[in-house]
């Protein structure tokens, strides 16, 4: 039999409408069109839809109020929020409340046709189990965590982020120091059945070796020297909530054993005792490093790393969206200020300045410098309030990259290639105060390929 393919846009915009009503049909799409989201409701009985675009901003129910009605009455719909105003904060609440994607206009005909021709798919193979049906709505829902940014690849993570919340999954975030992991992990809490439970986050690098099972299992009265009393681990404090396990690959191989039959078995054993307890806790784990380079240097356990990474988020460094640092930035900069009648701005050649830097600290980084700078500003924020860092790092890399005169009698200014690349590379490394890996990581090269140019520098000299 041959299938019906329905799909219903819903936009009071008739020019968005019609643009994504056309590319649907020809691609054998039947198109239904509602001007709002009332009227999309009284059609509900009508047929079953397999997709739905909804935007986002209309004159009655917005999209995310939409959405539980659909999927109460139509759940094997597939639910496309489209706005003309997107962020991956919105993004991250679309995905979270069961939309299936998030455009932001202007889209093309490729974004359309690349989620229509998903769900076509994923019809075809679908079993006949009932869908799960969303657990909250989204009327009223605001956004609390400063995850602010518009730039795709972010917009990509914090989808990932809204469609593992709901979920009870262990999850894994990696990302270098300052990327915000522990705000990504806050954010899977509070969109997920947990939220009422505690939001527990231990840092494992900051505790010592020896302590650590204590610190997260607990131990009872007289275990070791100095214990007079039981003591109540935060893995149980987080039971019915979200533990997140910061720098997880700082701790022992002894420990991720422990660790391992915790995730395993859902049960926990206080230190010098032998009662074993059970405990519900959702585990995310947190690490700056390469956590499969630390399985293959036997510093981690594989079978945990396993069972830790069911879902990987990755967050993207803040020089790989550089189109958020203005954005970051002016939130940064309104904090400082006392009073909501006290604006701040940044002039253009600042605001250049900070777009350009390449922030080894990421955001925290950046959150330093804005503060330091409004401190120092009246109403607009000019480079010179800037700290020297980010000042001398543009100013090093303009005169690197100015090319020589075009003069053909001053034939000595020129410089061979492998000169100048020996030159910016000693400004890097200058730079990251002789850290090598995050010279390497800044020059998106690998460690041999900067040995090699260190030591030829070193020859030439």
């Amino acid at each position: 039999m041959k299938q019906d393919w329905q799909a219903l846009v819903i936009d009071d915009d008739s020019q968005v409408s019609s643009f994504v009503a056309d590319v649907l049909r020809e691609d054998g799409w039947t198109v239904s069109e509602a001007e709002s989201a009332e009227l999309a409701f009284e059609m509900l009985r009508e047929r079953q839809w397999k997709i739905v675009f909804c935007d986002v901003m209309m004159g009655g129910k917005d999209g995310y109020a939409a959405l539980p009605h659909f999927t109460e009455n139509q759940p094997a719909a597939r639910f496309v929020l489209m706005t003309g105003h997107g962020s991956a904060a919105g993004a991250l609440d679309a995905t979270a409340i069961g939309a299936y994607d998030y455009l932001v206009k202007p889209f093309s005909v490729d974004d359309i046709l690349k989620l229509a021709q998903s769900v076509r798919q994923q019809h075809r193979l679908r079993s006949k189990k009932p869908t799960s049906k969303i657990i909250e709505s989204s009327e009223g829902y605001t956004s609390d965590i400063p995850l602010i940014g518009c730039s795709p690849n972010f917009v990509k993570c914090l989808k990932m982020v809204g469609r593992v919340a709901p979920t009870n999954l262990p999850v894994l975030i990696t990302g270098e120091s300052g990327t915000g992991k522990e705000l990504v992990a806050q954010a899977i809490h509070q969109r997920s059945r947990r939220v009422g439970g505690a939001f527990v986050a231990v840092n494992c690098g900051a505790i010592p070796v020896e302590l650590i099972e204590s610190e997260l299992f607990g131990h009872a009265k007289g275990s070791f020297s100095g214990a007079d009393r039981e003591r109540v681990g935060l893995w149980e404090e987080a039971s019915g909530g979200t533990i997140l396990l910061d720098e997880i690959t700082e701790t022992s191989l002894m420990f991720q054993v422990k660790l391992l039959r915790a995730l395993q078995q859902g049960e926990i054993r206080r230190v010098g005792s032998n009662r074993t307890l059970k405990v519900d806790v959702r585990v995310i784990a947190a690490t700056n490093r390469d956590i499969e380079y630390e399985v293959r240097q036997g510093r981690f356990r594989q079978d945990l790393m396993y069972r830790l990474n069911a879902v990987t988020i990755d967050i993207p460094l803040l020089r790989e969206r550089r189109e958020d640092i203005p954005l970051l930035a002016d939130y940064f900069a309104r904090r400082v200020r006392l009073s909501p009648d006290s604006p701040v701005a940044f002039s253009p050649d600042a605001l250049a300045m900070l777009e350009k830097y390449d922030w080894s600290g990421n955001i925290r980084e950046l959150e330093n410098a804005v503060l330091h700078a409004a401190s120092m500003s009246d109403d607009i924020i000019y480079p010179e309030h800037l700290p020297a860092r980010v000042r001398d790092f543009t100013e090093d890399l303009s005169a690197e990259t100015e090319l020589p005169p075009t003069d053909e009698t001053d034939k000595t200014d020129w410089l061979s290639l492998a000169k100048m690349e020996e030159r910016y590379v000693a400004r890097v490394l200058a730079h990251t105060g002789g850290n090598k890996q995050a010279a390497a990581r800044l020059l998106h090269i690998d460690r041999k390929t900067l040995a090699r140019i260190l030591k030829r520098g070193e020859t030439d000299s």
